[in-house]
């Protein structure tokens, strides 16, 4: 099958951080998708990008959702809920319930649909006893609710690759070129497209680092991105207030 549209629906994953193009703006799995596709379809493939980062669930449903619904894509891709299992005040319930009501309408408008069961991110991260638990349960319900509506679902979690620290930014929560190009080789596998071989290789894992100089980049990380990260969450902002969507409109791919 060759798609002449796609919409990507999500937060910081799907928007491309940390993943740079030499003007600075973010590439990230689903542009590479998107060009990939593009070459298949040819000049009338059209792609929009709506994910915004720091997007909470309801509000990618709130905001992106309907406007993807509208512009009736052969092929959406949705990925939320990330953000949402790092607050206090997540509710597992609602969520898995709203998720399974978000691709069912995903569904009904005849579109192809991509989910993804994300990455173990929290490998390198502090909270890992109470947030690993809550990944866990989305990761399943995603499978879950991929088998019941027929969704197709790329299984980052049950990719080990996405051990290796290499493949993340040095946020230790996005990913790095290389974990982006990694998730696009799997989403154009998922759909049965060809991709550029290069994309599935494995970086070489750094040399295991000395205690002593492990705990000082982890207080380095702490001081760069873990304390601003906290200051939002206290001060209720986002790291997205202020971004709108690199592509919110169907349009061409262009070099």
């Amino acid at each position: 099958m060759r798609w002449r549209s796609f919409v990507a629906v999500g937060d910081s994953f799907t928007e491309g951080m940390n993943d740079a193009y030499p003007d600075g703006t973010y590439r990230g799995w689903a542009d590479l998708v998107a060009t990939r596709l593009a070459a298949e379809a040819g000049p009338d493939f059209g792609y929009a990008n709506l994910a915004i980062r720091g997007r909470l669930f309801p509000n990618v449903v709130a905001e992106q959702v309907p406007a993807a619904l509208a512009m009736k894509p052969e092929l959406i891709s949705f990925a939320a809920g990330g953000n949402d299992v790092l607050r206090r005040n997540f509710d597992p319930d609602a969520l898995v319930a709203r998720f399974d009501d978000v691709v069912r309408q995903l569904r009904s408008g005849g579109a192809d649909v991509i989910l993804f069961r994300f990455a173990d991110v929290m490998a390198r991260l502090p909270g890992q006893r109470l947030v690993a638990p809550r990944v866990e349960l989305l990761n399943r319900a995603v499978g879950e609710t991929a088998e019941r509506h027929g969704a197709m679902l790329v299984d980052l979690y049950a990719d080990d690759t996405f051990l290796n620290p290499m493949l993340w930014s040095t946020d230790r929560l996005h990913l790095s070129a290389a974990g982006h190009r990694r998730v696009a080789a799997q989403v154009l596998t998922a759909l049965g497209v060809g991709c550029d071989e290069e994309w599935l290789l494995v970086p070489e894992r750094p040399a295991r680092t000395p205690w002593l100089a492990a705990r000082a980049a982890d207080l380095r990380w702490a001081g760069q991105h873990l304390a601003p990260w906290v200051k939002r969450r206290l001060t209720g902002r986002s790291s997205g207030d202020t971004v709108t969507a690199k592509r919110p409109l169907l349009g061409p791919i262009t070099d």
